[in-house]
């Protein structure tokens, strides 16, 4: 069984690309996400860590006893101001679910955001991710009506933002 306190968050790597990306497309399977425009096809998804190399962005993996479960990025949002960024690619493996972790994974990122002086933080979900959404509500996001920038997520049906 694993214990919350032995859940370690740091930066991706190199060699965890492999792994991550199994992870990644593993959980958004089981949440019945559609492959086409989601997170599922993005081609960063086999190269997390390279992606992830450029200003203002960084990528956190969860990691227990040496294997990955999980993780969650910050990046620009394309084709918005550059006060906005956009939390990317949170998913997590059912064993780290309702542990806390992704509370703990979220004020990594947010206070990532905050360090790089973004002002605002934008998300994509689907309307079915229900405990994602509860996650991303207490910690101060708001619904709103429709997309910002441009992600190429058509088929994400749930945006939220946040005031950093």
């Amino acid at each position: 069984m694993m214990d919350r306190d032995s859940v370690v968050i740091r930066p991706v790597q190199p060699e965890d690309n492999k792994v991550l990306a199994k992870v990644l497309r593993k959980v958004l399977v089981e949440m019945g996400v559609p492959k086409k425009g989601t997170a599922y096809e993005d081609t960063a998804l086999n190269c997390m860590y390279e992606t992830y190399q450029h200003p203002r962005m960084a990528y956190f993996v969860a990691v227990d006893k040496g294997e990955i479960l999980g993780g969650a990025g910050i990046a620009p949002l394309p084709n918005e101001e550059e006060g906005i960024c956009e939390l990317q690619k949170m998913y997590f493996l059912p064993e780290l679910r309702g542990k806390g972790i992704g509370s703990r994974m979220m004020e990594t990122c947010l206070d990532y955001a905050k360090q790089q002086k973004f002002e605002k933080c934008y998300l994509e979900t689907m309307p079915t991710m229900t405990e994602a959404r509860k996650l991303y509500k207490r910690t101060g996001f708001t619904d709103i009506t429709g997309p910002m920038g441009n992600t190429g997520h058509y088929n994400c049906q749930a945006w939220m933002l946040k005031t950093l």
